[in-house]
């Protein structure tokens, strides 16, 4: 009877024992779960499509693509902080931008040198951690980073080597318990690089770069010093040394090397090289994209620019001013400068700036030109 209550009692022990191992290990489980780190990058594609279809891009907010990562082990929140707030920039589009934007902006300038490889991983660290908290956090981020590459791309015509429908900006979720935090950083994706077609490595992109700057330099050994002179300086230099590109099927047509280098582009070649040069000159300058009505009475799509003299902005179109144009046919002497300098009377009659690079992207304002011609 003795060796019979003792075995019921160890069986209640054990029962018991049993029970409180559940119960402890049912809250270490559970625990274990809300520390678990969870990472998954998520990548927004930028729509942005530089080419003489300069308003026929792609321009839906950019989409968010899921690749879980699930071999990311701890990280330490102080190796994902990134601080950019000490780079000054004071260029047109830029000083347009949203304190988000413009982080994204200062990241490209910042590591300028290090995208020639076009595989450098941009990093951007958590500073976007409390807008991506919000509802629609991400989508809100999706276009600030469309708006920023806009900007970078328009104000830095040497910057041609770039691609930014390579570009994607990701985004891995960290979650410990009920606090998410969020590492950002830009690459290629699953592309190879996020260099245009024409250029496949750093060393590539530095010789064209050392041909452009003889190009340059040989220009602006012209220089007087006298802001009117060097705009038509450089004026002229566009108009008499680069050819009309009507193939558009040629390499570089659209960016500054085809343009000064190769000798044929587009308008937007044109524009681009005329900004570049400006820069130079510590002439203020912007690109315009917009819509052209030609000599035919067609509706084209256009890129010109805006410039800056004695504290007033004139319109110059050095495409149109070109003898053998986007228009086609020769011009006379008399029509050389007939889109230079010019106020909105005149030019608003055949050119129609758009602020809107792409369909949905950031509006930005141009400079409010001239009425009357310089």
């Amino acid at each position: 009877m003795k060796n019979k209550l003792q075995s019921i009692i160890m069986f209640l022990v054990v029962i018991l024992i049993v029970g409180v191992c559940g119960i402890f290990g049912n809250i270490i489980l559970q625990e274990l779960k809300s520390m678990q780190i969870v990472s998954e990058p998520e990548e927004f594609k930028t729509t942005i499509s530089v080419s003489e279809n300069v308003n026929k891009q792609n321009a839906n907010t950019p989409q968010v693509e899921e690749n879980p990562l699930n071999d990311i082990e701890n990280v330490n929140d102080d190796e994902q902080e990134v601080d950019y707030t000490n780079v000054n920039i004071n260029k047109y589009f830029y000083n347009q931008l949203n304190d988000y934007s413009k982080t994204i902006y200062k990241a490209f300038e910042v590591n300028k040198e290090n995208m020639k490889t076009g595989t450098y991983k941009v990093e951007l660290g958590n500073s976007f951690s409390e807008l991506l908290d919000t509802e629609n956090g991400q989508e809100e981020l999706g276009k600030y980073y469309q708006s920023a590459i806009e900007a970078y791309t328009y104000d830095n015509p040497d910057v041609f080597y770039l691609s930014p429908n390579k570009m994607y900006l990701n985004i891995e979720t960290t979650t410990k318990g009920r606090k998410n935090t969020y590492y950002v950083y830009v690459n290629s994706g699953n592309e190879a690089n996020y260099l245009i077609d024409e250029f496949s490595s750093k060393e590539q992109i530095n010789e064209a770069l050392y041909e452009i700057q003889e190009v340059k330099n040989n220009i602006l050994e012209n220089r007087t010093g006298d802001t009117y002179d060097d705009i038509k300086m450089v004026h002229d230099y566009l108009v008499e040394n680069i050819e009309y590109d009507t193939t558009i099927s040629k390499k570089n047509i659209y960016n500054i090397y085809g343009a000064l280098v190769n000798g044929e582009a587009v308008c937007e070649g044109y524009a681009r090289a005329f900004k570049y040069l400006m820069d130079y000159l510590d002439i203020n300058c912007t690109l315009v994209i917009g819509k052209g009505i030609n000599s035919q009475g067609n509706t084209e799509n256009h890129a010109w620019n805006y410039v800056e003299l004695s504290d007033i902005w004139y319109a110059v179109d050095t495409t149109w001013d070109d003898p053998i144009g986007a228009i086609g046919g020769w011009f006379s002497q008399t029509t050389r400068y007939k889109y230079f300098l010019k106020g909105s009377n005149d030019m608003d009659m055949d050119h129609q700036p758009i602020g809107r690079f792409t369909e949905e992207g950031k509006v930005f304002n141009y400079p409010e030109l001239s009425i009357a011609n310089y």
